[in-house]
């Protein structure tokens, strides 16, 4: 069963917990504090300093493309595509190739990457030139993804995981705050460019930070990735104990484990089809609000930043309130698209020239269904997932979700210009208000903590 093969990522790690850290957290009467752990802590700082970077740039790019370049919908649509390529040609790679290498010089290796790239998006003239360095950024995250969440799985002890899921979130909604309201500071007194100078920057910082984690965190040779279920999966896996296993192997393996784990398969679904929604609408919020603000090119730099509070504040309740942490999959899956769904309803209402009130309202609406979703799907993948196979386990999901955004933005995009932006969003907005009720009614049936891997 998944509990009990989670269970064997939950053992001493060594070099990483100390008898005088344990009998300090017991003395606090809580739980080891992850943010001074010698490897989770300084990887949470440089991911936190890169998501920041990313947010910062984000809304930069949009102006770019959307006012400054006024690209049509579909040509909008065109940049989550670049996004999802590279996730559908690598991401199960990158997956197994998280659970196989060093993961922090594979982390180290991407920021790096990412820099260049991002300096080369200052360079660029159009929406065509922009296009091939947003799926060479992609394709680094790609990479780096599976092997922070590989890492986390790997120094992290089990019943941590939600602590380590929450601060993520957090740090990356906090980001979301800061990185909007900064940028939007930024592009209005100077330029986009100088927008996505600044997340190169961060980049540069995070990898830095990256580089002061002790080679011994993650050493090359990782006796649990031999196998995710010990002498058991030798045997279920046809591959005799001790034998080294190709790539390509250990990627069917993966694919394997997921389609005989019964709750990561409803766990998926249940994602995808929300996000198939989602990313219809998800690149065209630039189109909605050359409706809602034709004038005003830093509206949806409020959007996002009051979503992003909310989100953060989700998280830390998450991390601090036992009531919700133990709610299961069914009420917090199940209402954060009860949210999502019921914001994106909203913002579809939106007359022309909606207040500032209004859109902040919206938005901490929005903040509050995507922090929860984020936590807990995160979380519950980790969790219902082998400390070896979380790599895999991550990169497929990964692909899968990169599958969903090669067709839903053009379809989204075709939408608007046929349909209008706001029809398109209350459409979408049922859709995933219907979603969400449905799993949050008959969730505990679809997530049962017993349905593990199939055995049939």
């Amino acid at each position: 069963m998944i509990e009990k093969q989670a269970g064997n990522g939950s053992r001493k790690r060594p070099g990483f917990t100390s008898k005088k850290s344990k009998r300090g957290a017991e003395a606090a009467g809580g739980r080891p504090s992850l943010l001074r752990h010698p490897v989770f802590g300084r990887t949470f700082a440089a991911y936190g300093i890169a998501v920041f970077g990313d947010w910062f740039d984000a809304i930069a790019i949009q102006v770019l493309i959307g006012y400054r370049w006024q690209a049509s919908p579909l040509e909008m649509a065109m940049v989550p595509v670049c996004m999802a390529l590279p996730g559908i040609l690598l991401g199960s790679a990158a997956g197994a190739a998280a659970d196989r290498l060093n993961r922090l010089k594979l982390m180290r290796l991407c920021d790096l990457l990412t820099v260049f790239a991002t300096i080369g998006i200052l360079l660029v003239p159009n929406i065509y030139s922009l296009l091939p360095l947003i799926a060479l950024r992609a394709a680094l995250g790609v990479f780096n993804v599976p092997a922070q969440q590989a890492l986390t799985r790997r120094v992290v002890d089990e019943e941590q995981l939600v602590d380590a899921s929450s601060l993520n979130g957090l740090a990356g909604q906090l980001s979301r705050i800061a990185g909007p309201l900064a940028g939007a500071g930024v592009l209005a007194l100077l330029s986009p460019q100088a927008c996505i100078l600044v997340n190169a920057g961060a980049r540069l910082l995070s990898y830095g930070i990256l580089k002061t984690v002790p080679p011994e965190a993650d050493p090359q040779t990782d006796p649990a990735a031999k196998s995710y279920s010990g002498a058991d999966s030798a045997e279920q896996s046809g591959s005799a104990p001790g034998k080294r296993r190709t790539l390509w192997g250990e990627l069917l393996e993966g694919w394997s484990f997921v389609r005989r784990t019964r709750i990561l398969l409803h766990l998926l679904a249940f994602a995808l089809c929300g996000m198939l929604v989602i990313q219809m609408i998800d690149f065209q919020f630039i189109s909605l609000f050359r409706t809602i603000a034709p004038s005003s090119e830093t509206a949806i730099g409020w959007l996002l930043a009051a979503s992003g509070a909310s989100a953060a504040l989700t998280a830390a309740a998450n991390l601090r309130f036992a009531p919700l942490r133990r709610q299961g999959y069914a009420v917090k899956l199940g209402g954060s698209y009860i949210l999502i769904g019921l914001s994106v309803l909203l913002l579809g209402l939106l007359a022309p020239g909606a207040s500032i009130a209004a859109i902040l309202g919206i938005g901490l609406l929005l903040g509050a269904g995507n922090g929860l979703f984020m936590i807990t799907f995160n979380y519950a993948l980790q969790k219902e997932t082998p400390a070896a196979m979380t790599g895999r386990v991550f990169g497929i999901q990964h692909t899968l979700l990169s599958l969903v955004m090669i067709a839903a933005p053009p379809l989204g995009g075709l939408s608007v210009q046929h349909f209008g932006a706001g029809s398109v969003f209350e459409a979408a907005g049922w859709t995933i208000l219907l979603l969400g009720t449905a799993g949050f009614v008959f969730g505990r049936s679809i997530w049962k903590p017993a349905a593990g891997i199939s055995r049939n």
